[in-house]
């Protein structure tokens, strides 16, 4: 790097720093004056002007109608959960359109792709728990399996599309936002249950609320032996998969006043778990066990107008044992691998007109992250720093019509200065018609993992760039009745110096080792479409289809690297049939997925599709009581959460479970 160049950077970065630093003061001292300000914008406008269920905040940052939203936007509510009886966060979005869930390496990471990509910002009420260690040979950096509880979460608004402009790196793919339930009247909830494999869970939450204060605390444990599955048409039963998780959470709100309060959030999560290679492992790991603590702070003010504004501090922390060295035959124990993610938020916006909003914020990380797999090989203590600000302005400049530009810059300590700005525009062409369009830049920088790490045949890569390019979406949504919606997507995307962790292979054709590169181009288009259709009271339907087509391109000597290899649903189909009686709820989910790979040099697939059918049905005893049963995979397919040129992982085969939720 030469003088100018570094001066350049230093003085990029000085800059942000002062810029972070004028927003931050501004809001501490104004947060207060603005939300007087903005009393009135209320009665024009108002955030609670729409039901829950209309109301979009992540996408924009900001509450926003879901027809005025220029993005592919799907909510799951806390009514879906507790119907369906969901107890992890990836049960809930598998039955997404468009959202494939997938275990992303050795171990029992559950990673999330949407749009295709594995490149996704993973937040709970706003705050992202994605870290800078990130996943090796995966372009993944959250692992859903560390969200402690369902019993607490309101909704999860999943975004698809570039999120980059707004959320920076990770957002390539799109963005998922756990938002979290505030406490309420007094009331505790127990659920009980247990099914195959020895599972039994037990979960309690307790709300309430005290003049301006109020609290929701959730604790639980699980416990499983070892899961089955089918592959090749054999079952099987998956060595050391059996698990035990305890879980809390809680969250304290204080009201201040009327448009501000501040607020604390903490989830825990411990894993014992095992580490499975898949469905042929050459050993059976050791027990791995995982660590996961986060803690946030946050003072929000403007509440309840348009321009909601927040400051934040908070701490991500992860611990992973490695489990034993059994590969070479040895008992050692590995040593662990951990990050610890200290940052700080702050966002604020103004109304320029009535139909005319303005939104900055500011963001500022810095990572520490150790991954010793073997000794005096890996890595210890690497810090990354990050500091973004962003600006984004939505005009409605006509009835119809709105436009919302956007721009983000980050300065990486390791990469330098990135600019992605965003463009995208929505027409509203009557009260029921929605037609929008979405152009963003991407930036993604390489984890700690693609740079330094070094165990097991896999080599991280010191040299690497950071990958960038763009991605486009357009759409339509259109309500034929009260009753009745459908809605169309197209998507785009291509990332130059895209990191893909390339398998070389031996004389004899055996995989000899990977190594994080960049290649020249990885290009993803595809479509969804929908329709939900609510015949009466008692009976509803949903149906879905996406196509996802990947492409990735190499040098001249190896241009065709993998088409749709890793592809775990290039088509993919759902059906929702929905039933409400008095007290009797029943759901009836199949997900088809068509068009795999089964080539044989990749080892991916052994079938070229597949069809997942859940299944459940409650009974309300009495009005604090309900029973349940569902069964997950009732057909017993065959199929794959992670394909892969080395040992493929089967998903988990038929499952049973019973339950009992009471209230008191």
């Amino acid at each position: 790097m030469n003088r100018n160049t570094k001066c350049r950077k230093e003085k990029t970065g000085k800059i942000l720093r002062q810029v972070m630093a004028a927003l931050l003061i501004s809001g501490v001292s104004y947060g207060h004056a603005w939300a007087a300000a903005e009393e009135g914008a209320v009665e024009e406008r108002p955030a609670d002007a729409y039901t829950m269920d209309d109301v979009i905040v992540t996408a924009e940052r900001v509450p926003t109608s879901r027809m005025d939203t220029p993005a592919n936007v799907s909510v799951i509510t806390a009514e879906e959960i507790e119907a369906n009886h969901y107890t992890s966060v990836s049960e809930a979005l598998e039955h997404v359109n468009g959202v494939f869930i997938s275990n992303g390496n050795a171990g029992n990471d559950t990673e999330v792709r949407l749009n295709g990509d594995e490149r996704v910002v993973i937040m709970v009420d706003g705050r992202r728990i994605n870290n800078d260690q990130g996943s090796a040979s995966t372009r993944a950096s959250a692992n859903l399996d560390s969200i402690a509880s369902m019993k607490n979460i309101e909704r999860i608004e999943v975004v698809k599309g570039g999120g980059s402009a707004l959320y920076g790196s990770d957002a390539v793919g799109g963005v998922i936002n756990i938002i979290t339930k505030k406490g309420d009247s007094l009331r505790t909830t127990l659920d009980v249950n247990a099914g195959s494999w020895g599972t039994y869970n037990y979960e309690v939450s307790n709300e309430g609320s005290i003049d301006k204060l109020s609290w929701f605390v959730t604790g639980g444990f699980q416990r499983r032996n070892h899961f089955e599955y089918k592959y090749k048409g054999s079952n099987g039963s998956m060595p050391n998969s059996d698990q035990k998780n305890n879980t809390f959470t809680a969250r304290v709100d204080a009201e201040i006043d009327k448009r501000s309060s501040v607020r604390l959030n903490f989830e825990h999560k411990s894993i014992h778990g095992g580490n499975y290679t898949g469905a042929y492992p050459f050993t059976e790991y050791g027990k791995q066990d995982e660590l996961y603590n986060n803690v946030a702070l946050s003072y929000h003010f403007k509440e309840g107008t348009k321009t909601p504004g927040f400051l934040r501090v908070y701490n991500n922390y992860k611990w992973v044992s490695s489990g034993k060295d059994l590969w070479m035959g040895t008992d050692e124990q590995y040593p662990p691998f951990y990050t610890n993610t200290t940052g700080i938020e702050y966002q604020n916006g103004w109304t320029l007109g009535e139909y005319h909003t303005l939104i900055a914020g500011a963001e500022w990380r810095e990572s520490t992250s150790s991954n010793e797999y073997t000794d005096g090989a890996n890595y210890s203590d690497k810090k990354i720093r990050n500091g973004a600000v962003y600006l984004q302005d939505t005009w409605k400049f006509t009835p119809k019509w709105s436009l919302v530009p956007g721009v983000r810059v980050d300065h990486h300590s390791m990469f330098g200065t990135h600019w992605t700005p965003k463009a995208a525009i929505n027409y509203n062409a009557d009260n029921n018609t929605q037609v929008y369009a979405s152009w963003g830049r991407i930036f993604k920088a390489p984890t700690t993992d693609d740079l330094y790490y070094n165990g097991g045949g896999m080599f991280g890569n010191p040299d690497l760039k950071p990958e960038s390019g763009h991605t486009e979406t357009i759409g339509v949504t259109h309500k034929l009745d009260d009753k009745t919606t459908v809605a169309a997507s197209y998507f785009w995307s291509e990332i130059h110096d895209a990191i893909l962790w390339k398998n070389y292979y031996n004389a004899m054709g055996w995989w000899d080792h990977a190594v994080a590169e960049n290649i020249a181009s990885e290009k993803k288009h595809g479509l969804e479409v929908s329709v939900q259709k609510k015949f009466d009271e008692h009976w509803s339907v949903d149906a879905a289809y996406s196509y996802t087509h990947l492409d990735m391109r190499g040098d001249e000597e190896n241009n065709n690297i993998s088409r749709n290899a890793r592809n775990g649903a290039p088509n993919s189909y759902r059906l929702g049939i929905h039933y409400r009686q008095g007290a009797w709820k029943a759901n009836l989910m199949a997900t088809i997925g068509s068009g795999l790979d089964i080539s044989q040099n990749y080892r991916l697939y052994n079938n070229s599709n597949y069809t997942l059918l859940d299944f459940n049905v409650s009974y309300d005893v009495t009005k604090n009581l309900t029973a349940y049963f569902k069964a997950n995979n009732l057909l017993n397919q065959e199929y794959l959460v992670y394909p892969g040129t080395g040992n493929p992982n089967p998903g988990k085969g038929r499952f049973f479970q019973i339950g009992l939720t009471c209230s008191f």
